[in-house]
């Protein structure tokens, strides 16, 4: 079973798909979001499937497929937190995990264009998996608790525009909050779904070459650890989505310039969670 949004944007239909068949969930909510999560909506929604109170919708193969949550909070992003990624970029690997946030409206569907900003030179991808917060966390002292907070995971491409991030000086925010520089998507799966979320396979290609193939069993910083750890700096809220980083094989970390250019499509995807394509535009 995953959750997905179907429809033109600000117009997106809430849809649960189960054995292949897709249902639409407006008899229980207006969209999936926060408010849903929290209050037992994955639940919910396996009970109406059982009962088979969910009607039957299809949808046209040009159908939009916007991302899989809605209204979201803040998105929490950890850098350098895969081993391979960290050594290629030569950086030590961090002691603590390195955060940053990126706006909520950056969070596009997963087959958007995405706009390369005016006077780039360096947009680079990052293929990452996406914790979606399900319950308020605050302070969560063992993994059992950050667990309880999880209410799922999504397919995430954390883009980046290097230049504005590292050379135009302060911090890294110039350069990851560009107009739609967080694709997410296509599915919200519960996290009951995933069998291990530290064996997942991460892979994303530009142009039908492959640039990432890692796994998150190489992440330094597990999923379960990183969520106690914000907890400690900043309250996580239903709808709130965490970024937990990207394996080695970035345009950073190569190092031959091959950075997105207009035209170029870029697909990326993650065990058990689907694939996304983006075409990358001049702004």
């Amino acid at each position: 079973m995953h959750f997905s949004r179907r429809g033109p944007i600000s117009g997106e239909r809430p849809v649960v798909t189960h054995d292949g068949a897709d249902y639409d969930l407006t008899p229980l909510t207006s969209d999936i979001d926060g408010e849903f999560l929290s209050t037992d909506g994955v639940a919910r929604t396996r009970a109406a499937l059982a009962a088979g109170t969910l009607p039957r919708v299809e949808f046209g193969d040009d159908e939009r497929w916007g991302a899989p949550i809605a209204s979201i909070g803040k998105v929490v992003c950890i850098g350098l937190n895969y081993r391979d990624h960290a050594a290629e970029t030569g950086a030590e690997p961090p002691v603590e995990p390195v955060v940053f946030l990126k706006a909520a409206d950056t969070v596009g569907g997963p087959h958007d264009d995405v706009r390369i900003p005016r006077g780039s030179t360096k947009t680079d991808w990052e293929v990452e998996l996406a914790v979606i917060i399900g319950s308020e966390g605050r302070y969560l002292e063992s993994d059992a608790e950050a667990a309880a907070a999880i209410a799922g995971y999504a397919l995430s491409h954390d883009v980046s525009e290097r230049e504005f991030q590292l050379e135009r000086g302060g911090q890294w925010d110039k350069g990851k909050n560009c107009e739609g520089f967080n694709p997410l998507g296509p599915w919200l799966v519960p996290a009951d779904e995933i069998d291990d979320v530290q064996n997942l396979g991460l892979r994303l290609r530009v142009n039908g070459q492959t640039k990432q193939d890692g796994s998150t069993a190489n992440q330094i910083f597990p999923v379960l650890q990183v969520v106690r750890y914000l907890s400690q700096f900043m309250v996580l809220r239903p709808g709130d989505i965490i970024n937990t980083g990207t394996p080695a094989g970035v345009a950073l970390g190569v190092n031959d310039f091959t950075y997105l250019r207009d035209g170029d499509v870029v697909e990326l995807e993650i065990d058990g969670l689907g694939r996304a394509r983006q075409r990358f535009v001049n702004a």
